[in-house]
């Protein structure tokens, strides 16, 4: 979550909550995009292939700032669409242009203003059976972080306990059917950004995990499993959730005091990378031994306690892996590492990212390069230092003419992304941006070999967490 403004935003006195207006801001956007690409697309048939390229990079860059402006507006599902598909990869863009979309996309979940306390009282009141005071001796009713369905205030127990307060916005769960349905329209915009994805696949699976984040009891569940699996491990922690005081759109937990993420980056190189290893073993470890993936590793979710910890927060957007799936991730990494293209073409296909239908359209060797390129990092070991330039040799390559731009983009558009597997990328992806936000450095791909093939752990702490993991069993 991020942590807002002191004084609420107009914005956030006025977010659109009925079905037309709602409507109206997809629906425009939808719209109006596709009118404007036609005419794109006809005007090209008139320019130089170079320039043709750079209409279409400005017409994509346009729609990502339109998508960030309307559904940032909206919160809710909406603004959900566009966090997941901030994460979506294979598409088709030069990196360049794939790197921005993700910025762009990535700024909905920041910087959200809080909505006045005063049209959230009635909605606590009513959840929670009666007037604040009859559940907490204190509550601050100034919201101290705020996402994209709800906010957070601090309060403490009748027990004296220090809490934390997620309130649902009111409206927001009545505006999910109609958003949904709504992100339906933008079919046309997405095939234009990522035509190998199959849209419609991804429409059910984000319906299902957006409609689960909405149900706070289904949340308290998540982090409960999650506390009881985390409960006396060395690195990272867990809050406890108060069930009793918790409800379909009010979820207490405990209070946790700790550095946020931005004092973290400031911190000594040493202390960074302990931090980016903790996180990065969280993640993996859950997906990778665990079977469950965390749609929302970003770094307002977690803080840095006093004794060295890592406290996450934030379990509304997970996903329960199938075993089948977490094979044809490790076969995937395994190829990248040995830097076999048969079995990494196979691999691909076997897990559902290139269509059998397709694969004839994709050279093994040109699958390899662009897997190593997206998944080295964690898949191949060797150390490696995020935000650290180990090679300018491409600062004066010259940009490939447009015969070869259209023979990379017709193989990259073969490609999907499995729905089973939106979650897994989303959060490959932003756990490597929060390791580039650190400048964290260390040999990720041996890390990962602890989750992924079963290696023996690669440093300290990866022997501190096998030795917890021992008595966990």
């Amino acid at each position: 979550m991020a942590a807002p403004a002191e004084d609420s935003a107009p914005e956030a006195r006025k977010l659109p909550s009925g079905r037309v207006a709602r409507t109206a801001r997809v629906g425009g956007l939808a719209a109006g995009q596709g009118v404007r690409w036609v005419g794109m697309r006809a005007a090209n048939r008139m320019r130089t292939p170079e320039r043709a390229a750079a209409a279409e990079q400005e017409r994509t860059a346009a729609l990502v700032g339109e998508l960030v402006e309307q559904l940032g507006r909206m919160r809710g599902a909406a603004m959900k669409v566009g966090q997941i598909i901030s994460m979506v990869e294979l598409d088709g863009l030069p990196e360049d242009q794939q790197a921005e979309l993700q910025r762009k996309l990535a700024t909905l979940r920041d910087g959200i203003p809080p909505v006045p306390f005063a049209r959230l009282e009635k909605l606590l009141v009513r959840e929670l059976g009666g007037p604040l005071s009859s559940v907490f001796s204190e509550f601050d009713e100034r919201a101290f972080a705020a996402a994209s369905i709800g906010q957070v205030h601090r309060a403490r127990g009748l027990d004296g306990a220090d809490l934390v307060v997620k309130v649902q916005y009111p409206g927001v769960a009545e505006a999910v059917e109609t958003d949904l349905r709504n992100a339906m329209l933008l079919v046309p915009l997405l095939g234009r950004l990522a035509p190998g994805l199959d849209v419609k696949a991804l429409g059910a699976e984000l319906s299902e995990r957006i409609g689960e984040e909405l149900d706070y009891e289904l949340e308290a569940q998540n982090q409960r499993r999650i506390e009881r699996l985390m409960r006396g491990h060395p690195l990272i922690h867990v809050p406890r959730v108060h069930t009793a005081l918790s409800t379909r759109r009010v979820l207490v937990s405990d209070y946790v005091d700790g550095r946020r993420f931005e004092a973290v980056r400031q911190a000594p190189e040493p202390e960074r990378d302990r931090y980016g290893e903790i996180v990065f073993r969280f993640f993996f470890g859950l997906l990778y031994r665990d079977r469950i993936a965390l749609g929302d590793p970003h770094p307002g979710n977690y803080l840095l306690r006093p004794d060295g910890r890592v406290s996450f927060l934030d379990f509304g957007l997970l996903r329960d892996i199938d075993p089948a799936r977490v094979r044809a991730e490790a076969a995937i990494a395994l190829a990248v590492r040995a830097k076999d293209a048969t079995s990494l073409k196979a691999g691909l296909i076997a897990g559902g990212y290139l269509p059998e239908d397709r694969a004839d359209a994709v050279d093994a060797s040109f699958a390899l390069r662009l897997m190593r390129r997206a998944t080295k990092w964690y898949a191949a070991p060797g150390h490696r230092r995020f935000g650290e330039v180990t090679d300018d040799r491409g600062r004066d390559r010259q940009r490939p003419d447009a015969a070869k731009r259209d023979a990379f983009k017709s193989q990259v558009n073969q490609f999907t992304v499995p729905p089973d597997s939106v979650l897994i990328r989303r959060m490959h992806g932003v756990v490597a941006i929060v390791l580039q936000n650190l400048r964290a450095g260390a040999d990720w791909g041996a890390i990962a070999a602890e989750y992924l093939h079963g290696d023996p752990p690669a440093t300290a702490l990866g022997r501190q967490e096998t030795e917890f993991l021992a008595r966990r069993r």
